[in-house]
């Protein structure tokens, strides 16, 4: 993995459209009430088969997240919380560059850690997955 360190610069990079990406979800999840506004909000699979679909517990975490309620956030969805985060560090980033200038680091991985990486990433939404259906279908295994 090399990082790099640009010049000072304003551009728009990929860090900055993740963090307006995640500045306005957290807006929309701390003051607006999705899940209460609208009268078919949930997850169908869940409510037809009792089974959490992938993206279970996402809108609880936004929600959570954007109240500072994070220990509610990882119950409702551990990946989702750290996906949350990482969106909210990414809005601070991209405040600090675009208002001061300071430049962002550039990463680039190797072939060999990229492909690692595309091998590991499912293997962690699996892994999330798991835990969430447990968590909901069988939570007397859980202590």
């Amino acid at each position: 993995m090399k990082v790099f360190l640009p010049p000072r610069n304003r551009r728009l990079g990929t860090v900055d459209y993740l963090g307006l990406i995640g500045l306005a979800g957290l807006l929309v999840a701390r003051f607006i009430p999705v899940a209460k506004l609208i009268p078919f909000w949930g997850c169908v699979l869940r409510e037809r088969t009792g089974w959490p679909c992938l993206g279970c517990g996402l809108t609880r975490v936004a929600d959570r997240v954007a109240h500072f309620n994070f220990v509610g956030a990882w119950e409702a969805n551990p990946l989702g919380t750290v996906a949350a985060v990482l969106f909210a560090l990414a809005a601070v980033a991209m405040v600090v560059h675009l208002v001061f200038a300071v430049p962002i680091p550039e990463i680039q991985l190797s072939l060999r850690e990229w492909k690692a990486f595309q091998v590991v990433m499912p293997v962690i939404v699996l892994v999330n997955y798991a835990y969430v259906v447990v968590k909901t279908r069988f939570p007397h295994l859980l202590l």
